[in-house]
């Protein structure tokens, strides 16, 4: 009868680890998923908050935000931002920054700029992890931050 008993326990014990054993894989491979990656990784939110300071944003019709409807290539999209507003001493824009909605790190690229440049343009290429929003954030002079964004479909991803 005892050793009835203790087989009875070895299947019980088993049972026990076959379901518990894959839960808790399968929590540490969440874990693994949304664990942020660098100190630099961020969502879209967070960063614009971080680079707003929580002020208002408000959408513009004075970028010129250009990027292609669908990127072939994830890995080199090109952006180009051109802000129609005044270079001058008191007047002009002091940073564009490029941002993504869905890649683990929302910030492209972030370029500060004086009077002495005597126009809001700037070009680059950013990757692009799947299809996903691309944002031009403009801060101006009076401390204000305006806007734009344009969607593009990504065919082939670029991160990874």
């Amino acid at each position: 009868m005892e050793r009835r008993k203790f087989i009875q326990s070895m299947f019980a014990a088993t049972a026990v680890a076959a379901i518990a054993t894959p839960t808790t894989i399968f929590a540490e491979e969440a874990k693994k998923k949304t664990a942020k990656k660098g100190p630099n990784d961020m969502t879209f939110d967070e960063a614009v908050k971080a680079i707003t300071e929580g002020k208002e944003v408000k959408d513009s019709d004075k970028i010129k935000l250009t990027v292609p409807e669908i990127a072939e290539n994830g890995a080199v999209v090109p952006v180009k931002v051109e802000v129609d507003y005044p270079m001058t001493e008191k007047e002009s824009v002091t940073a564009i920054h490029i941002l993504n909605t869905a890649n683990g790190n929302a910030r492209c690229a972030d370029v500060m700029l004086t009077p002495a440049n005597d126009k809001a343009y700037f070009a680059t290429r950013v990757k692009l992890s799947k299809t996903q929003e691309v944002v031009a954030l403009v801060a101006l002079s009076d401390g204000s931050f305006i806007k734009a964004g344009k969607s593009v479909k990504v065919t082939i991803g670029g991160c990874g």
